[in-house]
């Protein structure tokens, strides 16, 4: 099936980063998959260097790996390699929603309550894209209340990385009310109470039970 991507005023190059990498988090692209350029040229209705450049950019952010004498493939993660990964997470978005409960103005704080009504839809629903959206909705919020552009710098690093462990973890079964009672732990600390403590004890917490189930669902493909 063609997957010609839709033309808009954002550089093609990027567009196509977006379709890659978002049928890399869906599964469509399975972990150790390769990657043929013609395959992918053909599905993006794009050239050669265009894809080339997409998959330059896609190894830099640790989803695609190039194989010797094999060539580009999507990267899998090792159980080690997630738990590393989720250590830092959950150090930087800690660190974020504290800064938040000190910095973020009260526009901020209204925005961050608003994302989470939307947190609660789509967590009812059977749609994971969507749910992956909303948070990230949410925590673009989150780190621009907290003020500070390194942690988002990393943060979007390490996301890139996890994205398809978040699959995972929102795959968990009745993972969607534990998800919906964290994040409304975070909003209260952060956005309402302004308790950086709390706050940092609540993303520190959601990212630890995220790890949980995701590592728990990974252990369990792995198996299969």
């Amino acid at each position: 099936m063609n997957s010609a991507v839709k033309r808009t005023a954002a550089p093609l190059r990027q567009e196509v980063v977006g379709a890659l990498r978002r049928a890399i988090v869906s599964g469509e692209f399975a972990p150790g998959q390769r990657l043929v350029e013609s395959v992918l040229c053909d599905k993006f209705a794009v050239s050669r260097t265009v894809i080339r450049e997409v998959l330059r950019q896609l190894e830099a952010e640790g989803l695609v790996i190039i194989v010797p004498n094999r060539g580009p493939e999507v990267a899998t993660l090792t159980i080690k390699e997630a738990e590393n990964l989720y250590e830092v997470r959950r150090a930087l978005e800690s660190l974020a929603g504290s800064l938040f409960a000190e910095r973020a103005t009260e526009e901020q704080c209204s925005k961050l309550v608003e994302c989470l009504s939307d947190v609660k839809m789509a967590m009812g629903s059977d749609d994971p894209d969507r749910k992956l959206e909303v948070k990230d909705q949410y925590y673009a919020v989150l780190l621009d209340g907290a003020g500070n552009d390194e942690i988002s710098k990393l943060l979007n690093l390490v996301n890139a990385r996890t994205q398809v462990l978040r699959m995972y973890s929102l795959s968990s079964e009745n993972r969607g009310p534990h998800t919906v009672a964290e994040i409304s732990r975070i909003t209260a600390a952060a956005a309402l109470d302004r308790d950086p403590d709390e706050a940092r004890i609540a993303c520190e917490d959601h990212v630890r039970s995220a790890a949980n189930a995701a590592l728990r669902e990974m252990k369990r493909a792995i198996a299969k």
